[in-house]
């Protein structure tokens, strides 16, 4: 079989917010299991644990650039995958502020910027990039457990609960939009993990955790429709 033949039947992942934490964890992950994996990083000064990955990787991991609340740079991302088929999708994103206080004190620049960055954006990025994803292939985002309604039952972390509720539904609409497809759709509760957004406390790992997580999404390749799961692949309630 030739190098082209082989690259053809070798699955490809993006990966966008991979230069650390769980992002960055997941594209190794992939790559562990002889994927090829692209990330993408916001800083193009920055050298980050993706760049590292990808430079031990013979060419099968690459670092692309994107700033998911800047839109305009989503076409010429586009245009740069335009040749490539993406098997998995995933949106890594994530962030935090005023976690202790109540919804109608949060100052309305914090409310937007984390709205912003949990759910609008990484909506722009799948509506930008799902034509890249073949009709077997998955896109997903990662949620929270936090975003779940019927789970609620110690409040605070308000913005951050309303932001990830929100993707839960934005991403509801998008899959509704694709229900003529044979895609898989997947909302994912990876759990309290110890990264900069989790912080110290979080009893779970990235190490234990992101091997689960990336179970999942494979489990679900070829079943369409969307699904809201934690890492052990059971249901959340919405």
């Amino acid at each position: 079989m030739s190098s082209t033949d082989a690259d053809r039947h070798t699955p490809t992942a993006l990966i966008v917010g991979a230069s650390r934490g769980l992002g960055h964890a997941m594209a190794a992950e992939f790559f562990g299991r002889g994927w090829n994996v692209i990330g993408t990083v916001r800083d193009t000064a920055a050298r980050t644990p993706l760049h590292e990955l990808a430079d031990r990787s013979d060419g099968r991991v690459s670092v692309e650039f994107l700033d998911i609340n800047e839109p305009a740079q989503l076409a010429p991302l586009h245009e740069r995958l335009a040749q490539r088929e993406l098997d998995v999708l995933f949106v890594n994103a994530g962030t935090a502020n005023n976690e202790q206080t109540p919804i109608g004190a949060v100052p309305t620049a914090d409310f937007v910027e984390v709205m912003v960055t949990n759910a609008l954006s990484p909506m722009r990025v799948i509506e930008t990039l799902e034509d890249l994803v073949p009709a077997t292939g998955l896109i997903g985002a990662m949620s929270s457990g936090q975003g779940s309604i019927t789970n609620n039952t110690t409040a605070l972390r308000e913005v951050y609960r309303g932001s990830k509720a929100a993707l839960n539904m934005f991403m509801r609409s998008f899959s509704v939009r694709q229900a003529e497809t044979r895609r898989a759709f997947v909302l994912m509760a990876p759990g309290w993990i110890r990264t900069d957004l989790g912080g110290p406390g979080a009893p779970f790992t990235i190490d234990e955790t992101v091997p689960l997580v990336v179970d999942v999404l494979l489990s679900r390749l070829g079943k369409p429709g969307l699904e809201y799961l934690d890492r052990f692949g059971r249901t959340v309630p919405w």
